[in-house]
């Protein structure tokens, strides 16, 4: 009998969907190798031909550009987790790139690649709503973070709208990339491809630090080390150049060292096996290895605290001897006479009061009290540091070194700020907690405490220096804190899934 073949209509598509069809038919399956295509390229190469004649060598560029420009643009709109993990990549060479002398305004990309990623998000809520995925602690209180920055381009306080503009890309507007990871990471697979990214651009940070320790730095770097006296000033410490490898400061590539190191410590409570295990502990070794050629005094205890919280997380036998082994080695690295200066700068971070930089912090900070308690919405976003010098160099706050991510949000926001900002991280932390002790899938439960860890990490981080404001920290943040909300739902989806197929049989 010849088998029953009931001919099935496709379903109706829209205009657009034939468009996009027809070019994927086009330039993916066929690779222009039909009328369209070879049309295409006799355009294209009449245009180039024609521009160049006219133009010369720059228009040749930016048609190489455009090109390429194009169907970039398509697949982070269309392929969001391409466009993450490219997203990623630029918040790790953004700086590099800048201080090798790309004359392009880096920080405008991002702010471009942010918006097509939302677009996406925005394209396949059409597709299929369930704006549910966002209906949950952490995304109200970051919602609120972000409104109440805006609502700060009216602060009559203010003393430049400009100040704002610039400030508020990095400090709310970023701050919806939580939004895009949150909807995006939907499986174990992409968390594990993300983390892997993650570890490999921390890993390729680590070793340009050490090559900057070792080999030294390279013209773009010397000139950059020379051009200004105040960044000597900075970064020249006892006769020792503070490390900064491919991020913006110091400061910023230390806090990354840290984080990548809690991150591996925590993907060793889950199910790995001894070879990445073995791997990941040299990671950890070769993170904090290189955190020590920044010179970041602020970094040292973050880890300590982290595996404080860690072992509370986690209490057992095993976690408290490994505790106390632990705590005894880094008090033997406190208190042992040395010569060298990465470890004398890794035991003065544990005695602040002999610090002759924190007393000034400390003197700065008395000095602004009466301030913030006379301006609850605070001096205006950008008031302080660099954007406040330049748009405002004769305000009362434009000479005022914060030198505190908190006392900047204090500062710029008021004390109402402050208030918000410290729910919201209370509420990230809680929540990552209680989804950590909910979640059943040791893999999942691993990746959780990773989050917690690396959002505890950078809160206490963030009151000695500013650890939320610089790429890549500031996307790490938000990147983590959708981590806490993903894994639990991924988990929660595994155990109905799992119950379901325990009824039907």
């Amino acid at each position: 009998m010849e088998n029953l073949q009931i001919p099935i209509s496709p379903l109706p598509q829209s205009k657009w969907q034939k468009i996009i069809s027809a070019c994927r038919r086009i330039v993916l399956i066929e690779k222009l190798n039909n009328v369209a295509g070879i049309i295409f390229l006799i355009l294209s190469a009449t245009i180039l031909a024609i521009g160049v004649s006219m133009f010369g060598i720059v228009f040749a560029i930016l048609f190489s550009i455009v090109i390429i420009a194009i169907p970039v643009v398509y697949a982070l709109v269309v392929y969001p987790k391409f466009g993450i993990l490219v997203y990623l990549t630029m918040a790790y060479s953004i700086a590099f790139l800048g201080r090798a002398g790309v004359n392009f305004p880096l920080g405008t990309l991002m702010d471009g690649m942010l918006v097509l990623l939302i677009l996406g998000v925005f394209i396949q809520q059409k597709k299929k709503a369930d704006w549910q995925i966002f209906n949950n602690p952490i995304s109200w209180f970051i919602i609120i973070w972000i409104g109440y920055n805006f609502v700060e381009v009216i602060n009559p306080a203010a003393e430049s709208k400009l100040a704002w503009v610039y400030t508020v890309r990095t400090v709310a507007m970023l701050a919806l990339s939580f939004f895009i990871f949150s909807y995006n990471i939907r499986s174990k697979a992409f968390i594990k491809l993300i983390l892997k990214w993650w570890i490999a651009l921390c890993l390729i940070g680590a070793a340009y630090a050490f090559k900057q320790e070792y080999f030294g730095f390279t013209g773009f770097e010397e000139t950059y080390l020379n051009h200004d006296p105040n960044v000597k000033l900075l970064l020249f410490i006892s006769g020792h150049w503070r490390k900064f490898s491919i991020f913006s400061d110091p400061v910023t590539f230390a806090y990354n060292m840290v984080t990548a190191s809690l991150l591996c410590i925590a993907l060793l409570t889950g199910p790995v096996n001894n070879i990445k295990k073995v791997l990941l502990v040299f990671a950890i070794g070769f993170y904090l290895m290189n955190m020590l050629y920044s010179g970041t005094r602020g970094a040292y205890p973050l880890v300590p605290a982290a595996l404080i919280l860690y072992g509370i997380l986690n209490f057992s036998k095993k976690i408290f001897i490994f505790s106390i082994v632990a705590a005894a080695f880094v008090v033997g690295l406190i208190v042992m006479p040395t010569s060298n200066q990465n470890i004398l700068r890794f035991q003065s971070a544990f005695k602040p009061n002999n610090d002759p930089s924190y007393l000034v912090r400390k003197a700065n900070q008395a000095r602004i009290k009466p301030f913030v308690w006379t301006h609850p919405i605070g001096g205006g976003l950008g008031a302080t540091g660099e954007w406040g010098q330049k748009f405002a160099p004769n305000s009362y706050l434009s000479n005022f070194p914060p030198d505190s991510g908190y006392v900047r949000v204090t500062v710029e926001l008021g004390w109402i700020g402050l208030a918000i900002f410290c729910v919201m991280m209370f509420t990230i932390l809680k929540t990552g907690i209680n989804n950590f002790y909910s979640i059943r899938d040791p893999e999942l439960k691993s990746y959780c405490l990773a989050a917690v860890l690396i959002i505890f990490a950078l809160n206490i981080g963030n009151f000695p220096q500013e650890a939320l404001v610089q790429f890549p920290s500031n996307v790490n943040f938000y990147l983590a804190a959708a981590l806490i909300i993903a894994t639990f739902r991924i988990d929660k989806e595994q155990n109905e899934l799992l119950m379901n197929s325990k009824k039907a049989e």
